[in-house]
């Protein structure tokens, strides 16, 4: 074939084919033979972006469809697995279809939820099917489909995002006409980057003076008028989902400044005499009391009798001297008593002598 071609060619262009033009033809054809090989081996054709992005709670599928060579004999093998970020790290297989049985690998949280989108995989489609996606299945897969000699895989990257909540709007400021108002908006859960949207309902667009903040949510009007009055909505949104509220904004007259300071000078001149009034009051209360415990005090000292130097012998000597003497007689067959009281001196028991009570009657007692 070769000799035939520099033959031709020495025909044709009138110059001898030297020996590398030989090998070079030869080591051409080779490899085109390999890659006429290669590709009619297993090729797996799904098509679509590499990064899939998807909200939580939604089910989500991992395309993997492929179409073997007939020169590709040997038994179907398809492995689905996570590829670790660490490349020092081995990778997790979740789901295997082998010699037309499914099988689950291990108790990774990620396999939960996990079937073939096709009932028959062995039918060109090894699809991934996750019923409910939560943040957790985020991760790069790998499909591999093989069938010997032919195998191809495919990864694809799972973002799983939350979508925004319904935002929170609010107003910073007394809507004052003249004055500097903020319109703020806000979602709590949502997955980033969260993009802020402020648009008037009413009342014609946003004013070109106001400026808003597409990452925080605010919408700044420096000098408030009534031709900012509206009703006014924000949007949320995120590569999954979108979420709005709305607010109502209104452009109030400012107060009368004079009867603002007037008022205040008044409350503080007024609240200046219910210090002094309860001051007062607290002063006189605690000199009432004062005086009356020094008064208390010396009519205690007035009513007090003076102490005695000996109280202890008076008290004796008096009762000694004060105790009454009783003796007893019978008058006319009636026992009739007779009192007397102790003398200070004390006679002697030889001199002492008991004189017999007599009983008047005419008077009805003893004499």
């Amino acid at each position: 074939m070769f000799r035939q071609s520099c033959s031709h060619l020495r025909t044709t262009f009138h110059f001898s084919c030297p020996p590398w033009f030989s090998i070079l033809l030869l080591s051409t054809s080779t490899l085109l033979s390999t890659e006429l090989r290669r590709t009619r081996g297993m090729l797996v054709t799904s098509e679509g972006p590499q990064t899939i992005q998807k909200a939580e709670g939604e089910r989500g599928t991992l395309g993997c469809n492929y179409t073997p060579s007939p020169s590709d004999t040997g038994e179907l093998d398809i492995e689905w697995s996570v590829i670790s970020p660490d490349t020092t790290q081995k990778d997790h297989m979740l789901m295997s279809y082998t010699s037309g049985t499914e099988y689950i690998h291990g108790d990774h949280t990620l396999a939960k939820g996990l079937t073939f989108a096709a009932g028959d995989p062995s039918v060109g489609d090894a699809s991934l099917s996750i019923a409910v996606l939560t943040p957790a299945h985020s991760a790069t897969y790998q499909c591999k489909v093989k069938k010997s000699p032919g195998v191809d895989m495919r990864k694809i990257s799972l973002v799983v995002m939350v979508k925004p909540s319904v935002p929170k709007c609010w107003v910073e400021g007394m809507e004052l006409v003249g004055e500097v108002v903020s319109l703020h908006c806000e979602s709590a859960r949502g997955s980033t980057p969260l993009k802020h949207t402020w648009r008037r309902e009413s009342g014609g667009p946003v004013p070109t003076a106001a400026t808003q903040n597409s990452a925080t949510g605010e919408l700044k009007i420096s000098n408030h008028s009534q031709s900012f009055a509206g009703i006014y909505l924000c949007e949320v949104n995120n590569a999954v989902g979108a979420e709005r509220c709305w607010i109502n904004l209104k452009a109030n007259k400012p107060p009368n400044r004079a009867a603002v300071i007037v008022g205040t000078v008044v409350g503080s001149l007024l609240l200046i005499f219910i210090l002094l009034v309860l001051i007062v009051l607290l002063f006189w209360k605690l000199s009432s009391r004062q005086r009356y415990e020094k008064e208390f005090s010396n009519e205690i000292r007035e009513d007090a009798p003076p102490p005695d130097s000996h109280p202890g012998s008076r008290h004796t000597s008096r009762s000694a001297s004060q105790r009454p003497q009783v003796s007893y007689c019978q008058v006319d067959g009636t026992e009739v008593s007779s009192f007397s009281e102790r003398q200070t001196h004390t006679p002697s028991s030889n001199s002492r002598r008991h004189t017999p009570a007599e009983y008047d009657t005419t008077y009805g007692y003893t004499v």
